[in-house]
């Protein structure tokens, strides 16, 4: 079988409409609301009107035996983790794991406690991050995605390394 000469493949095509499958949708920039501090405040658990700070702080930890690290301020974790050039609040907690095939990228996720919220952040680290929600399927974190997480979720960072987020201690 020979191939269509150039002029043929030419006539062949001047009939050939192609189209989508998928509908066309127009993107559309959504209106942003502004949202006052007292009610962001509320949200998170911070107002002056509620009851006050959160009623216990969460820790994680690293592995099964090692010690919890508590939420009383962030957490960031890798290989060598560092702090932002640019700091807001609290300096974070620095949490050193072991990475021998170096899945694990120097600054790879920050853990906080927001309100009565866990946030794990992964912080564009080059291998990913996966969380593991009791009863859900595991979740592959994108660069910069943060995500709430509940007592018992784990997370997987590389090279056998683990979070495993522990309940709430109660304050008092």
């Amino acid at each position: 079988m020979t191939a269509p000469s150039p002029e043929a493949t030419d006539e062949l095509m001047a009939d050939t409409v192609m189209t989508s499958r998928r509908p066309v949708v127009d993107l559309v920039e959504p209106q942003r609301e502004r949202v006052s501090r007292g009610a962001l405040d509320a949200v998170l658990g911070l107002s002056s009107n509620s009851a006050g700070p959160p009623q216990g702080i969460y820790s994680f930890r690293v592995g099964e035996f090692a010690e919890p690290v508590m939420l009383d301020k962030p957490a960031r974790v890798g290989r060598d983790p560092q702090t932002s050039r640019i700091s807001t609040g609290a300096l974070p907690r620095l949490v050193r794991v072991s990475s021998p095939g170096h899945e694990v990228s120097g600054t790879h996720v920050e853990v906080r406690q927001v309100g009565s919220s866990v946030i794990v952040t992964d912080l564009r680290s080059t291998n990913g991050s996966v969380v593991m929600q009791p009863g859900s399927i595991p979740r592959k974190l994108r660069q910069g995605e943060s995500v709430v997480v509940s007592p018992g979720a784990l997370v997987d960072i590389g090279d056998e390394n683990i979070l495993q987020i522990l309940p709430m201690q109660r304050l008092g």
